[in-house]
């Protein structure tokens, strides 16, 4: 049997195949009446739209590219669903390509959303080249999510206050009484930021000579190595800002190994406010760095770009929150 055509729903409906294509399309510009009997038709019939046939007619396939960074962060889901929310209410639908992958197999990151002719793309995460997004913002519109590195022109970024966030947390182990705190700094613009707003912090509280960074790669692995080289040395931290919450839970892990509870014997915070940091075993005091937010900010700005090209990019910065949970209190005295 032949699949049911948009003449067939027009036929069984009692309209004309304009009025089934407005109702399709969810236009306001249908009476009640015939909306729903052509709802009907459609679902009697079984019908699907030939989405192939509509994208050549409107010059528009109704997706939207996401290039993901990192598999591994579940911060990045949080933006992920506040993301595909807001496109999903405006008719387009998601698709997500890993850029890790593509970089092993030495293919471009975007290239096969050029293939697919999407109408936008998002960026989600650090790039180790964003001037290669220059060529793909100039065939359509592109957003970068969660990452600060500097970007071409006419492409929108959308991503956590990382100064004030790191803020936030330095300051909070220095209001509990801490004075030997450590950073386990990460990489890119974010792990810049976080690392230098930490030790601008701790400058201005006169403890700039009690400060400690180690570098780390933002995953629990490098979390718990980091952790223990930070345990070893002679002046041993009373508490730890993780770059992210994946490296606090490796943090974490290795204190624990090495005898050591907290808060009773070592302060933790991380930053993004991961399911992670929630389970009751984690309990991590950390930053809310609103990835919900910053994906449903990143689709707006996506929205916006399809109609207006060629308007300067922009930065929007969402505002972050300390969650403070079991994981941070005072040092022990004496």
């Amino acid at each position: 049997m032949r699949a049911p055509t948009i003449r067939d729903v027009a036929e069984r409906a009692g309209v004309s195949k304009s009025l089934v294509s407005l109702v399709l399309r969810g236009s306001d510009q249908v009476r009640p009446e015939k909306r729903e009997a052509v709802l009907r038709a459609v679902r009697e019939l079984g019908y699907r739209p030939n989405t192939a046939a509509r994208s050549l007619s409107e010059r528009r396939t109704r997706t939207v590219g996401v290039l993901l960074n990192d598999l591994r962060n579940p911060w990045f889901v949080d933006l992920l669903d506040g993301l595909n929310s807001l496109l999903h209410d405006n008719g387009l639908h998601m698709l997500l390509a890993d850029a890790r992958l593509n970089r092993r197999t030495g293919q471009d990151p975007a290239d096969p959303f050029l293939d697919l002719r999407v109408d936008g793309l998002v960026v989600v995460g650090t790039l180790p080249d964003p001037a290669a997004l220059g060529p793909v913002a100039a065939r359509m519109p592109v957003v970068v999510a969660g990452a600060r590195e500097a970007v071409p022109p006419h492409v929108d970024v959308v991503a956590g206050d990382d100064e004030q966030g790191a803020r936030l947390a330095t300051e909070h182990l220095i209001g509990l009484g801490h004075r030997r705190i450590a950073h386990i700094a990460g990489y890119g613009a974010v792990g810049e930021l976080r690392r230098r707003s930490f030790e601008e912090t701790m400058r201005a509280h006169g403890l700039a000579d009690s400060a400690r960074v180690e570098p780390s790669d933002m995953t629990e692995e490098g979390g718990y190595r980091t952790m223990v080289r930070l345990l070893a040395g002679p002046s041993r931290p009373t508490a730890v800002f993780a770059v992210n919450d994946i490296n606090g839970v490796g943090a974490l892990s290795a204190a624990e190994e090495l005898g050591l509870a907290a808060p009773r014997d070592l302060s933790v915070v991380g930053y993004d406010n991961t399911s992670i940091s929630r389970l009751r075993h984690v309990w991590l005091t950390t930053v809310d760095g609103s990835g919900h937010d910053v994906g449903r900010r990143a689709a707006r700005c996506l929205l916006d770009r399809f109609e207006h090209r060629e308007a300067p990019g922009r930065v929007h910065l969402a505002a972050p929150v300390l969650e403070v949970r079991g994981s941070t209190g005072p040092p022990v005295t004496g």
